[in-house]
Parts: structure tokens; C-alpha cells; sequence
């Protein structure tokens, strides 16, 4: 396998693009973590088959599958949903739990000639919580061996870095936004014990090309990653960020998402300017055997065919469609049914990983 360890990739010109960016592919793991859907199953898997449908109609789709048994089973829903399977790849990458994008390929591209593609390892360890995630932490190696991409090993030092690709969004710019939260707290769901501020950007400096990083505070309820950045605010351009905000006052996402709104205030792009924020409703809390579930409308994900927005069968979903119809000029925004897929404590950007193209 190719590495381009010999120089940190922001040195060499790479730099982690913007998702609306024109895509190869989109990976997914298929859903077998019974545990994660509890008697939801079935439904999930027609979920999926519903966003493989619309993703394969301009890009294509890349599955991780544990085996030739469920490779089978996932094109018996996909062919009944009608998906287009020319445009669709299998790829035998054994998963825990199958969130591709956490413990999936962050890919980075050079755009200078010449162009091209790398993958970053940031090493998961199933958010600091859960004790299976030793073949999710493999996935990257083994896309980077089956693409025949370079595979670069993120460390800080000699320590190897955690990071997962929902803790981070970044406008292909050089700014990355994320929570401190999830990065920087050393008592909950640690991923880099004893690591600054300081050091966690010259991470995202070197590994990523972020060379401005945006912190809010903390993430939404229910959230289990504890704080990641996509369920709460989303670059929608360059230029352009979507906050969620909360209007009901007795709930506990009012006042977090008010003090995040407070900190963009303050927030500077990479150029100095100022960000455009654009308030995002959030949907009535969705509950599950008296858990609350992270239903959020900023979990959407930007494909080359629609912007797959979640939804939850509630009467703020047509705002948050128009509301992102409205900044994303360039592909229709499209409603996926969300109600059965949050029962895992994600949905649909929580389940991709893009694989951007390369010119």
C-alpha cells in the first residue's frame, strides 16, 4: 500500500474538500448491528435501499458488506426499490456497526497538478464508548488497499489521533468547524486524552489543510457521540452555515444551541469574514422506550444528485426543506423518511462518507 507519510499532506497541497463538492462515489456500510435498530430491521434496510436509489442516479455507491450472504440480501432490497445496481459496488470490508461516516475513509485531494487523492487514518474506537470496534478501524486501510489510494496515518507525535469524519465539517477553504465538546473534553467519551486545543488543530492543520478552525460549545440531546458537529451546524457553501435553534423554552437543546449561535457571532471564515448563519429548525423530540434520540435536521448529506435531508414526520420538516432549498441553488433537496434510522442514534450523514472525484 502507497503512503505519503514522508511529508504532513497539507505540505504536500492536500486538503479535505467541501462535500458539495462532485463526487466519485458514496461509501456505505450495510446494516447488520441488530442492537442498533431494535426490531427495525427491515425498515432500516428499505431506508437504505431508498437513499442508494436516489444517490446512484448521479454518482456512484460503494457498500461494505461482511459477506456474500448479505451482499445477496442488499440487492434483493435494492433491485425491489429500484436502484440502479450498474452503479452500485459491493465490497467485502468487514464492520462493527457500519457508520461510515465515523469510522470510514476521510478522503483528501490534492488539487494542484497533480491532482490527486488520499486517504487520512484517524484511528475510531467507536466514540470513546463501546467496546466493538476493531474491524471498524480497519475500514480505511482496506478502502485505501482496494482503491489503490495512499493511506496516510494521522498521529500527533507518536500517539495515534482519533477523530471521527462526524466531529468535523469544513467549507473545502481551509475552515473547519466542530464542538469543543466532543474534541476537547478529558472526562466523557475522551478520544485524545491530554491532547490542547493547540495540538488538535495542528492536527487538522496537517492533515486536513484546515488552517482556521471554528469551536462551538456543545452538541444537540440525545446526541451519544457526545457533541459531534453534524447534528447542530452544517457548511451549506463557502461562505454559508446552518445553525439548528430551538424555539420551544423548556427544552434542554435552547439553550446550547442559543450559546452556539452566540459564539458564530464571533466566528471568522478563513479569510477573516464573516460567516453567514442561517437558522435550521429542530423537530419535536423524537423518544424511543424513554430515551431521547438525536433527530436533527442539520444530519443531512450534500450528493451530487439532492441534498438527502432527514425528516420526521413533523410539521417542521417542509421548513427545513425550503430553508435549505433555499441556500442550495444546485440540486433539489430531497426528504428522507428518518423516524426508524435515528433509533440508531444517527441518519443519513452519519451513514456516508464521500468519496470526492479527482480531476
Amino acid at each position: 500500500m502507497k503512503s505519503i507519510d514522508t511529508a504532513p499532506p497539507e505540505q504536500l497541497g492536500y486538503m479535505m474538500p467541501a462535500e458539495w463538492e462532485r463526487h466519485e462515489a458514496t461509501w456505505l456500510g450495510w446494516p447488520h448491528h441488530s442492537t442498533d435498530w431494535p426490531g427495525k430491521m427491515e425498515a432500516v434496510q428499505w431506508a437504505y435501499a431508498e437513499m442508494v436509489r436516489r444517490l446512484a442516479t448521479a454518482e456512484k455507491v460503494r457498500i461494505a458488506v461482511q459477506d456474500a450472504a448479505m451482499r445477496n440480501r442488499a440487492t434483493r432490497y435494492l433491485r425491489s426499490a429500484g436502484a440502479d445496481l450498474s452503479r452500485v459496488d459491493f465490497f467485502k470490508i468487514p464492520t462493527n456497526r457500519g457508520w461510515m461516516r465515523d469510522s470510514g475513509p476521510i478522503f483528501i485531494v490534492r488539487r494542484r497538478k497533480p491532482a490527486a487523492r488520499a486517504i487520512v487514518h484517524f484511528h475510531f474506537n467507536a466514540w470513546a464508548k463501546y467496546y466493538d470496534w476493531r474491524s471498524d478501524r480497519r475500514v480505511p486501510e482496506r478502502v485505501a488497499e482496494a482503491l489503490r489510494v495512499p493511506l496516510v496515518d494521522a498521529r500527533f507525535g507518536r500517539r495515534r489521533v482519533v477523530l471521527e469524519g462526524g466531529a468535523i465539517d469544513v467549507n473545502g477553504r481551509g475552515t473547519l468547524i466542530t464542538t469543543e465538546e466532543c474534541l476537547l473534553d478529558q472526562r466523557t467519551q475522551s478520544r485524545n486524552p491530554g491532547m490542547t486545543r493547540s495540538d488538535l488543530e495542528s492536527v487538522l492543520r496537517a492533515y486536513l489543510g484546515a488552517r482556521n478552525v471554528i469551536w462551538l460549545g456543545r452538541g444537540i440531546a440525545g446526541d451519544d457521540t457526545h457533541g459531534h458537529v453534524d447534528d447542530l451546524c452544517r457548511f451549506v457553501n463557502a461562505r454559508t452555515l446552518v445553525l439548528c435553534g430551538e424555539k420551544n423554552r423548556g427544552d434542554p437543546n435552547r439553550k446550547v444551541l442559543a450559546e452556539n449561535f452566540e459564539r458564530l457571532r464571533d466566528a471568522r471564515l478563513e479569510d477573516g469574514s464573516r460567516p453567514e448563519v442561517v437558522r435550521l429548525p429542530m423537530p419535536s423530540p423524537v423518544w424511543f422506550k424513554g430515551v431521547r434520540l438525536p433527530a436533527s435536521y442539520a444530519n443531512f448529506y450534500i450528493s451530487n444528485a439532492a441534498v438527502l435531508v432527514p425528516t420526521f414526520n413533523d410539521p417542521a420538516d417542509r421548513v427545513a426543506l425550503g430553508i435549505i432549498g433555499e441556500l442550495v441553488r444546485d440540486r433539489p433537496v430531497v426528504g428522507i423518511h428518518a423516524v426508524d434510522l435515528v433509533l440508531g442514534l444517527g441518519t443519513l450523514h452519519c451513514l456516508t462518507q464521500p468519496q470526492p472525484a479527482v480531476q
